[in-house]
């Protein structure tokens, strides 16, 4: 699956009436653990294909960052059926994000 960029015209067909779990990681271009992370999202986006995997900047999309209170990137937001299942702020290995997202997709079964 490739990877969604959000903005505020596509937030609500992409993520709120999403039918799948959602990851949205939050990050800036000037951030360099986002830059660190961004490799990592990537391969996952490529491996999964039961979860949406998007980014927002946080810079260009400042209202949707409020709404969710993001005061550090990056920082990963997983959501399904349109509610916070988990987050996490910082760099994680991959694993651990895969973990994260077979916790969302274990209960959808």
């Amino acid at each position: 699956m490739s990877i969604t960029i959000l903005t505020k015209d596509n937030f609500e067909s992409e993520v709120k009436k999403s039918q799948i779990p959602v990851l949205i990681d939050f990050f800036a271009s000037w951030c360099g653990h986002c830059k660190m992370l961004a490799p990592v999202i990537d391969m996952i986006a490529n491996e999964v294909d039961n979860v949406k995997i998007c980014k927002l900047d946080i810079d260009k999309e400042s209202d949707i960052a409020k709404s969710f209170q993001i005061d550090v990137v990056p920082t990963l937001v997983l959501i399904k059926n349109n509610k916070v299942i988990n987050s996490s702020v910082g760099v994680l290995k991959k694993e651990k994000i895969i973990d994260m997202l077979k916790d969302a997709t274990a209960s959808a079964k």
